[in-house]
């Protein structure tokens, strides 16, 4: 069997320092590719442009699924929302750029069968995309909240996740809870109507989401960080990188 190649979405970052600074850097963190490599695919790192749907459509087709990254906030705007003074870095110059673009990849994609794995900023691209909201930031979330956006090493969970039953996530992790690593200040607020909450944490906050068909999958959390820690829970963030995988696969033949 050829082994599948998967996008993975790249982002940006100003150099700060050197004879290159204030020059933009194409990256992402070196545990997506390693995650990709380590389940069995080929990892190619897809990198922003503002080409418009036509470019990121082409760099779409030379993968077989997509993994869509983590990163900075999406600009309210794309779900009727004003900025509001705790919405954080929105970047409104270039991020929206970047907004587009990602939603382009998935919208080839879907468009193509191919499987997509949305991580953090992902999953929020994934559930605005399909027409969903988000809480700019935790305070303005009513109610209890837990700490989503942790402070210690990015391999180590530090809130559990109850997985619902009879859902893709379910199959693909096996259990009914996760102790999960989590960096967000902006939660999913209402899920997009033709998406399913396939996981929540303790306080209520969506974890993940899901298309009816398996090929979407949307996680909160960052399991690329916690794919290499010895820990049981770790180990099992491996699953949803060799489901894509093996979902991509299934759709070269």
């Amino acid at each position: 069997m050829v082994k599948a190649v998967i996008g993975i979405s790249a982002s940006e970052v100003t150099i700060q320092s050197g004879p290159f600074m204030g020059e933009p850097r194409t990256y992402v963190n070196a545990a997506y590719v390693d995650s990709v490599l380590k389940n069995g695919g080929i990892p190619l790192v897809i990198p922003f442009t503002a080409g418009g749907e036509e470019m990121a459509f082409k760099q779409l087709d030379l993968v077989d699924g997509l993994i869509l990254s983590g990163g900075h906030d999406l600009n309210p705007h794309l779900y009727g929302e004003e900025i509001d003074q705790k919405s954080g870095e929105t970047w409104p110059d270039t991020w929206p750029d970047r907004d587009a673009f990602d939603m382009a990849l998935l919208k080839r994609a879907e468009e193509t069968g191919k499987p997509v794995l949305g991580i953090c900023r992902g999953a929020q691209i994934i559930n605005v995309a399909h027409g969903g909201s988000m809480w700019q930031d935790l305070s303005l979330r009513p109610g209890n909240t837990l700490k989503h956006m942790q402070a210690i090493r990015p391999d180590v969970g530090t809130h559990v996740v109850k997985i619902k039953s009879g859902t893709t996530l379910k199959k693909i992790m096996g259990e009914s809870s996760l102790m999960t690593n989590s960096f967000h200040h902006q939660l999913i607020k209402e899920v997009a109507p033709d998406l399913t909450e396939s996981a929540s944490a303790s306080d209520g906050v969506t974890e993940a989401l899901e298309s009816t068909d398996g090929k979407v999958i949307a996680v909160q959390w960052h399991p690329e960080e916690m794919h290499a820690n010895p820990a049981p829970e770790a180990a099992i963030m491996n699953r949803l990188f060799k489901y894509l995988i093996d979902k991509a696969e299934e759709e070269k033949q």
